[in-house]
């Protein structure tokens, strides 16, 4: 069978609905990996494509056998392909290795073979032949768990209707990324950013060190673009990325002058970052910045200015890197 190609329809960032609103609204577990929408002919084959449209089944083999999951029932459905560590957490820097593999088959299978991924399946867009979009999402989703997609590198995790507050402290206590807050009215948008759709990350404030800035561009033209930024670890400054959002044009300007101020030839991180066209400062100024996640290597994932920190010497800081990433 045909199916029809579905854009996947994305989450809009915000904060939980309120309380009055509660029982309207499924609560799922924001997953960091790759969105795929996946097409199930019937015949025993599977096609995956990313939400950019290009066709990634060849980087993921050992998702082959769910095209037979369904026996001759065609459908679409929509999810995420994610990597575990060893605590059962998705973890996207072990998904890098695999995404690029898509033209890559013969080393896609020996990554499988070694780390294979898993695919959480949230939603039915396409089943037998008939169009899902117009249904509403809690019906969807009884059509999809009565489907019992439950496989060796694949499962339908668990939503849960209503009670916001306690699966958001639920993803925060188990160190999960986030939360995905839907309608159970909402139609299916694909492609459409949609308001019926609410991601929540979990972020966490951090101390953080100065070393460096690179120059913006356009209308930031001789104002920093992001700054470099590290932590002390056994006596030295590690880097742990570059920041370039959460100022507004005036703290973007103070900021300029206190880097040109500490301006220095001299490069304060241990070891040098591969940042070309950076621009080193001596290494006094702390800000307070939040983000989702930290690599394996220490690094932050999706970095924000909070604030500058005037009141707090590196020394009086925190800005230290937790025990086992020194």
């Amino acid at each position: 069978m045909t199916l029809p190609l579905i854009a996947p329809m994305l989450a809009t960032p915000g904060t939980l609905p309120p309380a009055a609103q509660d029982a309207r609204w499924a609560y799922e577990t924001k997953q960091d990996g790759q969105r795929a929408v996946i097409y199930l002919p019937g015949d025993g084959s599977l096609v995956l494509r990313a939400r950019s449209g290009e066709e990634i089944t060849a980087a993921y083999p050992e998702l082959g056998p769910l095209g037979a999951a369904l026996g001759g029932t065609p459908a679409v459905l929509d999810g995420e392909v994610l990597a575990l560590d060893e605590h059962g957490r998705s973890d996207f820097q072990l998904l890098q290795a695999r995404m690029g593999l898509a033209h890559a088959p013969a080393r896609a299978a020996r990554k499988a073979a070694e780390a294979p991924v898993h695919l959480a399946v949230f939603d039915v867009m396409h089943l037998a032949g008939r169009s899902l979009l117009r249904l509403p999402y809690r019906r969807r989703r009884v059509l999809l768990e009565e489907l019992a997609l439950q496989g060796p590198y694949w499962s339908t995790p668990r939503a849960l209707f209503g009670h916001g507050e306690e699966a958001l402290a639920a993803t925060r206590e188990h160190g999960l990324e986030g939360l995905v807050c839907k309608r159970l009215d909402s139609l299916y948008e694909p492609g459409v950013r949609s308001r019926n759709w609410i991601k929540i990350r979990n972020m966490t404030g951090v101390d953080v060190i100065i070393g460096g800035w690179l120059p913006g561009k356009g209308r930031l033209t001789g104002l920093p673009g992001a700054v470099l930024v590290g932590q002390r670890a056994a006596g030295r400054l590690r880097y742990v990325g570059g920041v370039g959002t959460g100022w507004s044009e005036a703290e973007r300007e103070q900021l300029a002058e206190l880097l040109r101020a500490d301006a220095t030839d001299v490069c304060p991180f241990d070891p040098v970052p591969r940042t070309p066209g950076a621009h080193w400062v001596r290494p006094r100024l702390v800000g307070e910045v939040r983000y989702s996640t930290r690599t394996r290597s220490g690094m932050l994932r999706q970095p924000s200015w909070l604030r500058l920190r005037p009141d707090l010497t590196p020394e009086e800081s925190s800005a230290d890197l937790p025990g086992d990433l020194v």
